[in-house]
């Protein structure tokens, strides 16, 4: 019990210094000035560009070791990834990067929290979500499979909670990378849209320009309606 304590404040402390240091180098280079700015975003489009069209296959799997890292070790979740990867590599192509960047980067999350973490798990959330552990016993992939769907979970927690009930490796991998499917591709389609409106404008468009942009406002109007469909499935899905 004492090993296992020693372990996980080392791992604690070991993520707190990586981040830390990530953050450092990060914002060494770049200000938040910099981020923020529309000529920055815009000069940085066409060198991704550049780069994407002239090795498509290295960036891509930089791009989806970076996603990997990102879930983790650095605990990151999914639409900020989702929305970079549609910006550069398009509605299609981004999809099935982030998709599987997402899910792998998950099921290392998982399997870190099933080793490490699954007693700490149990104690805090096995009385709150104890009515689920018989569904999964019914049918492991297709609750799994539905609870990566409805979502309604902080990413991170919704990672690590399978733990409680002890779901196999696989299962966890393909139930997360079907699952997450229909939001991420909204997600990047959203990406995507912006990086056509930044390429058709030289100067910072208006703000109904980008809202009434069909690349925009359809993903956006079709995420709210899927918003609406899990809400009622989490109630049926959470239903003691």
């Amino acid at each position: 019990m004492e090993k296992t304590k020693k372990i996980k404040i080392f791992i604690g402390i070991f993520y707190l210094i990586t981040v830390c240091l990530f953050l450092y180098f990060f914002f060494s280079k770049f200000s938040l000035q910099d981020l923020t700015s529309y000529d920055f975003i815009r000069e940085n489009r066409s060198y991704f560009f550049d780069l994407k069209n002239s090795n498509l296959f290295l960036i891509s799997i930089i791009f989806l070791v970076l996603t990997i890292i990102w879930v983790f070790p650095f605990l990151g979740f999914g639409s900020p990834v989702a929305l970079i990867g549609g910006f550069i590599f398009g509605k299609w192509i981004g999809t099935l990067i982030v998709i599987f960047g997402l899910s792998v980067g998950a099921t290392f999350l998982y399997m870190f929290g099933n080793y490490f973490l699954k007693d700490l798990i149990r104690e805090k959330f096995l009385d709150k979500f104890q009515k689920l552990e018989m569904k999964f016993k019914k049918s492991e992939f297709i609750y799994l499979l539905i609870y990566r769907f409805i979502g309604g979970i902080p990413w991170q927690l919704s990672c690590l909670l399978p733990t409680i009930f002890n779901v196999k490796v696989n299962n966890f991998f393909f139930a997360t990378l079907i699952g997450i499917i229909p939001q991420i591709f909204l997600a990047v389609s959203i990406g995507s849209g912006l990086e056509k409106i930044i390429d058709q404008n030289s100067e910072v468009p208006a703000i109904t320009d980008i809202i009434f942009s069909p690349d925009i406002y359809v993903p956006i109007l079709t995420f709210f309606g899927l918003i609406l469909v899990t809400i009622f499935l989490r109630k049926v899905f959470y239903k003691n």
